[in-house]
């Protein structure tokens, strides 16, 4: 058995043409890791940030998910053969990720799933549904009948959001940069669709009982602001840039009672957010069954990486990119 691979690499800070396919060293795993063959992986923004070199992580060969079958697993957590995804858990980071042709990932970051889903499709899934959920019932503790706030809304973390909180029955308000994709948020279940902008804590006077920040720190004041004493508002997205709050004096500009959390899924896997509370088998189950849209918009196959980052770094995707190796 060949110990190279091949991979997707970053081999400098740039634009997506910096991305070269080479062969790289097979990665081995020990007890409590898995070895698997990846069939695809969905890009993520935070790998556009990897490749530019404005991440505080990153490994050449990048990529935080994907999904395959079991080629290997030492300690018998899983079978070879299973189909697995495979999500954080240091992937992309601190080791090899998703973009080679194998990657070791923690057992604890791996949930196989039993799904006749074709890979591109199950590659959609898994980074978007986990993050989502650990957001919305581990984090916000979201009930049934809350007022619930997306901003950012028609991302792909955002779609998810509204999928997975009409089904557990909150009331959602989701917000978009784009009068057209009002209808498609009102189909999922959207209560209420409002255009997305600054100073949005001015013109909409509502204050709902949590708050989902896709858009990061360029509304997180007025998302605070939004939040009514006693609530929660979680930021867990950075579709609007990584720029610092400017000026920030807590004491002059927050307003008090509403508690404020940071998500970063870095975490994921961690005994605070393990995987085994999340019931992804079922929401594999509802996509499979037709309940929930979450096909990607985009399949690139692997030799194609430039393109598919160039419609990353549009921010015109309007939803998953996915990038498969069959």
């Amino acid at each position: 058995m060949s110990d190279t691979m091949n991979a997707i690499v970053i081999t400098k800070f740039g634009g997506p043409d910096v991305l070269e396919h080479r062969l790289v060293p097979k990665p081995t795993v020990g007890i409590g890791e898995v070895l698997i063959a990846v069939r695809a992986f969905g890009l993520n923004h935070a790998e556009m940030h990897m490749r530019k070199g404005e991440w505080d992580e990153w490994n050449p060969v990048t990529g935080l998910e994907c999904v395959g079958v079991v080629e290997a697993c030492p300690g018998g957590e899983f079978e070879p053969g299973q189909i697995v995804v495979g999500v954080m858990g240091g992937l992309g980071r601190n080791r090899p990720g998703g973009y080679g042709e194998f990657a070791a990932v923690p057992a604890t970051n791996v949930i196989a799933v039993q799904t006749n889903l074709p890979w591109d499709q199950l590659a959609a899934i898994p980074e978007i549904y986990i993050t989502v959920w650990s957001c919305l019932f581990t984090v916000l503790d979201l009930q049934p009948g809350e007022n619930l706030l997306i901003r950012g809304a028609t991302s792909t973390l955002g779609q998810a959001a509204v999928n997975l909180a009409v089904n557990a029955g909150a009331r959602v308000t989701a917000t978009t940069r784009r009068h057209e994709r009002f209808e498609s948020l009102r189909k999922m279940g959207a209560a209420e669709t409002i255009i997305e902008q600054a100073g949005l804590d001015r013109v909409h006077s509502v204050e709902f009982d949590k708050v989902l920040n896709l858009i990061g720190n360029r509304v997180l004041l007025e998302s605070i602001n939004l939040t009514r004493s006693g609530g929660r508002m979680l930021q867990a997205g950075w579709l609007g840039g990584l720029d610092a709050v400017s000026d920030f004096n807590p004491m002059l500009q927050m307003k008090p009672g509403v508690h404020f959390s940071l998500f970063h899924g870095k975490v994921l896997g961690n005994p605070d957010f393990l995987f085994s509370r999340i019931p992804l088998q079922r929401i594999v189950q509802q996509i499979e069954n037709g309940e929930w849209d979450a096909r990607p918009t985009h399949v690139f196959d692997h030799q194609d990486i430039r393109k598919a980052h160039q419609i990353l770094d549009s921010g015109d995707a309007g939803g998953k990119i996915v990038v498969k190796r069959c």
